[in-house]
This record gives C-alpha cells, sequence and structure tokens, in this order.
C-alpha cells in the first residue's frame, strides 16, 4: 500500500525508516505513536515530550538546518512541512536522504490524514486509528461560543499576525472566531491604526513563536483600550498529537469568551 503526502508524493511503508524530523509537532507525534527509536535526528525546538527526545540528536533549527549532521545520521525518511522549513534546504537534502515526507496542514481536520501518513509510512496504523477516533470524538463535542473578532498576534517589532488562510484561523473559527483579512500575506505585519482597532473585538497574545508574556498584555492593553489576553501558541498552532489538547484548550477560551 501507498501513502501520499501533500505534495501527491506516494511512500511505501517502512518498518524499519531511519527518521529525521524538521518539525516540531511532527516528532511529537511520532513519538507518541511510538516511533521514537526510529527517529534519528530532530532539531533544536522539537521539545516534546522532553524525557524522550533528549536522546535524540539534534540537527540544527527549522530553517537553520545542519546539513552535513544529517547527512552523518544517514536517514531513509525526512518529514518536513511546507510552512516550517525552507524549499531550498530541503532541495539540498533531498539529494542524499531517499524519502522526503511533506505535510502542510491548514485545518484543524488535517490532522486525520497527517496522523493516518505518519502512521501508514512508518507502521504504525493501530496507534494513529486509535489517535484519530479519539479526535473525531473531541472534535464533534466543539460548540462555537460568542462571536468574536480577534486579532493573534505572533510576533512584536514589526507587529505580525495570521490571515484566514492558516491553521490558527481555522482552529480558531471552530469556536465561532474569526480574525481580519489583512492583505495577501499569510503572516501579514499591521499598525495600531484605527480602523484596525473599530474591526476587532479582542487581541490574542500568542505565546510562540513571540514570547508574549502577561507583561506585554498589561502594556498592550493600556495602548489600544480593547481587551487582550495571553494564549497557549502550541495549543493554537501545533498539529498533530498536541491538537487534541488544543481542541480541549479552545473549548475552554469558548466557554471564557
Amino acid at each position: 500500500m501507498k501513502y501520499t503526502d501533500i505534495l501527491g508524493t506516494q511512500h511505501a511503508a517502512a518498518p524499519n525508516a531511519r527518521i529525521v524530523s524538521l518539525v516540531p509537532s511532527i516528532t511529537e507525534l511520532l513519538c507518541d505513536l511510538g516511533l521514537a527509536p526510529q527517529l534519528v535526528g530532530r532539531t533544536g525546538f522539537c521539545i516534546h515530550p522532553a524525557d524522550t527526545v533528549r536522546a535524540i540528536p539534534k540537527v540544527g533549527g527549522t530553517k537553520d538546518v545542519n546539513i552535513e549532521k544529517i547527512r552523518k545520521l544517514a536517514p531513509t525518511h525526512l518529514v518536513v512541512n511546507i510552512d516550517e522549513n525552507e524549499k531550498p534546504t530541503v532541495d539540498k537534502l533531498a539529494e542524499f536522504v531517499p524519502n522526503i515526507v511533506v505535510t502542510h496542514p491548514i485545518d484543524p481536520r488535517d490532522n486525520l490524514a497527517l496522523v493516518q501518513l505518519m502512521g501508514g509510512v512508518f507502521c504504525a496504523q493501530e496507534r494513529a486509528d486509535a489517535w484519530c477516533a479519539e479526535f473525531e470524538r473531541e472534535l464533534a463535542l466543539v460548540q462555537p461560543g460568542s462571536p468574536q473578532r480577534v486579532l493573534y498576534c505572533i510576533w512584536k517589532d514589526p507587529w505580525m499576525t495570521v490571515s484566514r488562510d492558516t491553521y490558527i484561523a481555522r482552529m480558531l473559527a471552530l469556536i465561532g472566531w474569526s480574525v481580519p483579512e489583512l492583505g495577501d500575506k499569510r503572516y501579514p505585519s499591521f499598525t495600531w491604526d484605527e480602523a484596525l482597532l473599530r474591526d476587532i473585538d479582542q487581541v490574542l497574545l500568542s505565546s510562540e513563536p513571540y514570547r508574549f508574556t502577561e507583561e506585554h498584555v498589561d502594556a498592550l492593553e493600556c495602548q489600544i483600550g480593547k481587551p487582550v489576553q495571553l494564549v497557549d501558541g502550541e495549543m493554537m498552532s501545533w498539529y498533530g498529537s498536541r491538537a487534541l489538547q488544543g481542541i480541549r484548550y479552545l473549548k475552554g477560551l469558548a466557554a471564557g469568551s
């Protein structure tokens, strides 16, 4: 049987794969599927589950990858993501890594295909099926809260947010929260002008990739006169294993709105 990634590339089942994952959330997923013994490399941002990944060699960041380190690890499979990893780097790695598995979830339900892809290619189908069944159950229980127009901030200096064509925005949409469309970029920059402030009900400051804190919340509320709250960026943006916790986290946000 063949398993198809987001680019349409078909992959055969590989029970003895040597895997390098350049995607933090998928590294966590592979570990949760029982595949940690086959992970021979991961990025420094692959931090979950902490006790497990500590023993897996680091190969740089998601973008500043150490190609020679990966070459020495002799992986059979490289797992990458369109948003997180740069194509020129992946192309270089493809010169010596036989199988490149490309991912790009942009909707919560895309987690089902992602988990089935990882479980199928790396022969962890039973665990993948169990995870998908639990995720479907949790997803069915999500009820929208009060509609909210929210600005989800991911960076400061310059300020940056997310467009509607992102995984984060579609997670928020599950509870009836919408983000403004600020141009044609997926992660646009913006300024705190009057038009923008009129168009939003509240601001969400994500804990990653910029490390917003409660101090930022207090300062920004004083500056713009709108409600501001700190949210867990991993729960909002990490697909794979953490998406299950993310759905539960969203229900908490909706209940508090």
